[in-house]
């Protein structure tokens, strides 16, 4: 077989390399697990977890103690997606384009575009199961973030919720939008001034990338959008009486719907919690870790949060993403007998990201396929919090 796609891995790369400089801010900043390794879709793959370590008492002795064995811990995902972006040209058009001298360019911008809609489809994918699986939130619905001069407690208050949860210190990220990331360049001035900001990078490139801010490293993402709520309304939970901690609440009276990623609060406690779970039978499930003030036996008033755009914060191992190249059938021999004439892997050098890139000969024309399979997933609740906007 013609070795078809060598001549196209410059093009590949340079494709590659600016769809990997745009608003992508989710997938450099979670867990990945990348590899060429090929996975099919709905095929499960098992992380290893470790487990919190127990301490035990040091007294001499002849030998050392008998401690120290744990059971190592595991969550399962899902290779939920595998998606292809699909280039086609006919001898008519490509031809159009080689008189011309564009037909290079034009479609190292179509490669652009495919490796650019797949990593779209990603960072959406991470901002939905983080929005959706944060612990609680902090901010104003509707009102974008670090809209006051001066004022960069939108970023402390946030990390304040993942302090107060016993998050890692290390490897935080707070990934925002992009009108939260205008209100950082335009306002915060103490941002701007390389003796206090320690950089220039903000004031001459716009750059949020090399700016720490509360420890928390700072990524922009197009995914960040606004989130309809519910329209639950006029709720109260029952008489039962919830102690700190716990998840599952059952309301009553009231109407309307209660989503996975909706707030909450309760009448005398201004925390506001993230839904986990929509309103199913009466009872609505808040993110881990849960109640941080009981609620009484009494029917107490809960209030939905409006609709807003909320950035995420999180410790990196919170969010997880799995990436592979889509599964292939095989012959006897072990060796694949797809159909194309040519494949290549191309590793994206800033996400770490392998895709998968095919050619298929077909009747007066030809197809390039770029396609990647991945699963995604939030599996730490309390170690992730939003900021409202």
């Amino acid at each position: 077989m013609a070795n078809t796609l060598t001549n196209l891995v410059p093009v590949i790369y340079e494709s590659l390399d600016v769809v990997s400089r745009e608003l992508v801010g989710f997938i450099p900043a979670v867990q990945r697990n990348s590899s060429g390794e090929r996975a099919a879709l709905n095929q499960t793959i098992t992380l290893p977890i470790a487990p919190a370590t127990a301490l035990a008492d040091t007294t001499p002795a002849v030998t050392a103690p008998n401690t120290g064995d744990q059971t190592i811990g595991n969550v399962s995902m899902t290779i939920s997606r595998s998606k292809h972006a699909p280039i086609r040209w006919n001898g008519e058009e490509q031809r159009g384009q080689l008189n011309a001298g564009t037909y290079m360019g034009t479609l190292k911008n179509q490669f652009a575009q495919a490796f650019r809609a797949l990593a779209n489809q990603i960072e959406i994918d991470l901002f939905t199961t983080a929005y959706q699986n944060a612990s609680r939130a902090y901010g104003t619905a509707g009102t974008t973030p670090f809209g006051t001069a001066g004022d960069l407690s939108d970023a402390s208050f946030t990390r304040k919720i993942l302090d107060d949860n016993g998050v890692p210190q290390s490897d935080l990220h707070l990934v925002l939008g992009n009108a939260a990331v205008a209100n950082l360049r335009g306002k915060q001035t103490i941002l701007l001034k390389a003796n206090e900001a320690g950089s220039t990078a903000l004031l001459r490139e716009g750059s949020i990338s090399t700016l720490p801010l509360d420890g928390f490293n700072l990524h922009n993402s197009a995914a960040v959008q606004a989130v309809t709520k519910g329209t639950g309304s006029d709720y109260t939970t029952n008489t039962a009486g919830y102690a700190v901690g716990a998840t599952q609440i059952t309301l009553i009276t009231g109407s309307g719907t209660i989503l996975a990623g909706d707030t909450l609060t309760f009448a005398g406690d201004s925390n506001k919690y993230v839904v986990a779970g929509v309103l199913s039978g009466g009872v609505v499930t808040l993110a881990a870790p849960g109640l941080l003030q009981a609620i009484p036996a009494s029917a107490t008033a809960v209030a939905v949060g409006n609709s807003a755009t909320p950035s995420v914060a999180f410790q990196r191992q919170a969010i997880q993403l799995i990436t592979r190249a889509p599964a292939s059938p095989v012959g006897p021999d072990g060796k694949a007998m797809d159909m194309a004439d040519d494949v290549i892997q191309v590793t994206d050098p800033v996400s770490g990201i392998t895709f998968e890139v095919a050619v298929y000969r077909q009747f007066m024309q030809l197809v390039y396929h770029v396609r990647l399979a991945w699963g995604y997933q939030a599996i730490k609740q309390n170690h992730i919090a939003l900021l409202l906007g």
